[in-house]
């Protein structure tokens, strides 16, 4: 792995490192504020995996092994601050404050996605790219209305292998929009290593769109957090866009319709497993004497709770009528859109007689 401009604050051992640009100092209490986060997100991350395979969710991806990179970057953000994720963040929207049963309603198929503006946290994108360009758009309008606050994207290695995502970085530099590219790079685009995808640190990319790129420890939260923060901070001050590449690895399958086993070699997976995020924080906190067994077994307890009430409320959800299908196409009515309704409603009540 090259690490030239990799940035890391702690290491897989649990040792901090000292780094001059990117110092950080967080309070005991913001420490195992970042433990409970990342542990209460593996645990729902690992129990909607189970609810799939027991038929409660048609579908879900797996965030394992990249809770550092959501929660260390979710946690820079400021609360007027907006986000535009793919489809893996659930660490990210867990720190926006959304429930983690919005995000599963969306993988059971009995809604369609949540009101963005809630907690300034977008409705996933499904399709790889163009919530990236969104983002942009999205910073250039802030920009109009005068507002301080930023704009972060999240996508992975395999988006920067799309053309909208180029698109963004030319039109955010040349506006100077006030946005944070945030690349989970988890080694794969589904079965695609990163090598068969780029030449050279995705991080250098940024350089030759006219704006600065860092990579960082993405199994680090505290190397994620201070290198989030610092380019938060520089866009709202007018400095322009940064692209962050939080080095990572994607523990699971790529969602719960992939086989990860048939495309990468269980030495690999080992290696990464010993660089585990939540591991290397609960060693900090226990050498620096910030947590003890009580705090752990509290925070296992409590996510215990969380996943009762998941378990309880994504069985207990109502299935959607068949006609809501047609109330979040437009905003205003439309004639056309009013005419299949009526004809979806005919349908179905010709099973009725």
């Amino acid at each position: 792995m090259e690490t030239a401009g990799f940035v890391q604050l702690l290491t897989p051992s649990g040792e901090r490192v000292e780094h001059d640009e990117y110092a950080i100092d967080p309070s005991p209490e913001e420490l195992r504020g970042l433990y409970q986060d990342m542990l209460l997100t593996r645990s729902f991350d690992a129990e909607a995996i189970k609810l799939q395979r027991q038929g409660e969710l048609a579908l879900w991806p797996s965030l394992e092994g990249q809770e550092a990179a959501q929660i260390g970057s979710g946690r820079a953000l400021r609360d007027d601050d907006y986000v535009f994720p793919c489809y893996r963040e659930h660490g990210v929207a867990w720190c926006r404050g959304m429930d983690p049963l919005d995000m599963m309603g969306l993988w059971r198929g009995v809604n369609g996605g949540w009101d963005g503006r809630t907690h300034n946290f977008h409705p996933y994108t499904i399709v790889i790219g163009p919530s990236v360009l969104h983002a942009v758009g999205y910073a250039v309008g802030a920009t109009m209305d005068a507002a301080d606050s930023a704009v972060m994207t999240y996508f992975g290695d395999g988006g920067t292998s799309q053309g909208d995502v180029s698109e963004a970085f030319v039109f955010a530099a040349v506006n100077q929009a006030p946005v944070v590219f945030f690349c989970q790079n988890n080694q794969l685009a589904i079965s695609t290593p990163v090598n068969n995808q780029a030449r050279t640190p995705i991080f250098r990319r940024a350089e030759g769109f006219g704006f600065p790129g860092v990579r960082v420890d993405g199994n680090d939260v505290l190397a994620v957090l201070a290198v989030t923060r610092a380019a938060l901070d520089r866009a709202r001050t007018g400095q322009g866009p940064t692209l962050i590449e939080a080095f990572t690895y994607r523990m699971g399958s790529h969602t719960t319709s992939d086989d990860a086993a048939r495309y990468r070699l269980d030495s690999e997976l080992e290696e990464w497993r010993r660089k585990d995020p939540i591991t290397r924080l609960r060693k900090l906190l226990v050498a620096e004497g910030h947590a003890d067994d009580a705090f752990f077994a509290e925070a296992d307890a409590e996510a215990q709770r969380l996943l009762k009430r998941l378990r309880d409320g994504v069985r207990n959800m109502p299935d959607p009528a068949p006609g809501e299908i047609f109330e979040y196409v437009y905003g205003d009515p439309h004639s056309l859109l009013d005419g299949e309704r009526d004809e979806y409603a005919r349908y179905l009540a010709s099973f009725e007689t």
